[in-house]
């Protein structure tokens, strides 16, 4: 046998082997995007039967002033989750949002930032927050400590730093025009909305459609696989939490110009509603998978089941109990859906 034929042998069963496998890997990403979009109708039907209950147990659901405050209500916890999602899909988790939302405030309300007027206060809401996002970031990735760990340690410390700043007590906006963020109407639609889907749609176009975006679905997957593919896994998982530090920056401005405040106690428990809203849209906890069009659902089933809860004068605990048996069902449904995707 010649060198040649011999070489013949060894490579027909390899390049069968990577015929077989790019079909194998079309159908996986066949049933995966099947899973997907399983999730989004689920979704849908879940909001038509809310929608149902709201406008039989209420005699305001479908009145004007609800349903713009359903949707500028939904926008705040929406932007946050647009930034949890990269994080999720990247493998990680961001448990310090809230907190960051609180440092943000706070210190973009002091009297000497209100004295640089508006840009000022906005400048250093996405500066202070996206520096918080940046040493999350850089602790994780460079640091090499788990995503959990340093996010807890976030949420402690950046609340108790918008705590020394502020004293503990809220700061009063000053500057003329801040909050007309909140107050401003295009169309009859608030302009917190439009922030929220301008941001929906940026986080959509780099998640889907740029190199980067695929560089967070490879990472998520397969960290070591991903590195071996020449990806930069330290600097990807890096700028997943410098985006969730600048959404955090804009909900915080949306926040401080809802309430008129900067305060210690914003952000309380969002980040808990980010993530619920991330996994009920049908991002992998583990990474690797997700949708930003799931989260955006995610978030408006949860803003709508809150609404309709307050519409009946129904307690927070029973609220609270209500999203922990949603979050419980959908990590069961994600599960469910991954075996049968495997099968």
């Amino acid at each position: 046998m010649t060198e040649q034929s011999r070489t013949d042998t060894v490579s027909a069963p390899e390049s069968r082997l990577t015929a077989d496998a790019a079909p194998r890997t079309r159908i996986a990403r066949a049933r995966f995007s099947g899973v997907n979009q399983r999730q989004i109708l689920g979704l849908l039907a879940v909001l038509a039967i809310l929608v149902v209950v709201g406008s039989t147990t209420t005699d305001n659901f479908f009145e004007v002033s609800n349903l713009m405050l359903l949707l500028s209500q939904a926008s705040i916890i929406g932007v946050l989750s647009v930034g949890m999602t990269f994080v999720v899909i990247s493998g990680g988790i961001d448990l310090s949002v809230g907190a960051i939302i609180a440092l943000a405030s706070v210190w973009a309300t002091t009297g000497a930032t209100q004295e640089f007027g508006l840009w000022g206060m906005l400048f250093t809401a996405v500066v202070v927050a996206g520096a918080c996002g940046l040493i999350n970031g850089v602790l994780i990735a460079y640091g090499g400590l788990v995503s959990l760990i340093v996010t807890i340690a976030g949420l402690a410390s950046y609340r108790g730093m918008a705590t020394l700043i502020s004293g503990g007590q809220p700061q009063v906006v000053r500057v003329d025009g801040f909050g007309a963020i909140a107050t401003t109407e295009f169309l009859g639609i608030p302009l917190l909305v439009y922030m929220f889907a301008a941001t929906v749609l940026v986080g959509w176009l780099l998640l889907n459609r740029t190199t980067f975006g695929r560089h967070v679905f490879a990472v998520g997957g397969n960290a070591e696989a991903a590195r071996l593919a020449g990806i930069d896994v330290r600097r990807i998982r890096t700028t997943v939490f410098v985006l969730s530090g600048l959404c955090c920056a804009i909900a915080a401005i949306m926040l401080t110009a809802r309430t008129a405040t900067g305060a210690s106690t914003h952000g309380n428990l969002y980040e808990l509603d980010a993530i619920a809203a991330v996994i009920l849209g049908g991002t992998l906890l583990s990474g690797g998978r997700g949708t930003l069009i799931g989260s955006v659902l995610g978030v408006v089933v949860f803003t709508t089941v809150n609404n309709i809860f307050v519409l009946n004068n129904l307690s927070t605990p029973i609220q609270q109990i209500a999203k922990g048996v949603i979050i419980v069902i959908a990590v069961l449904l994600q599960r469910r859906a991954n075996r049968t995707s495997a099968a």
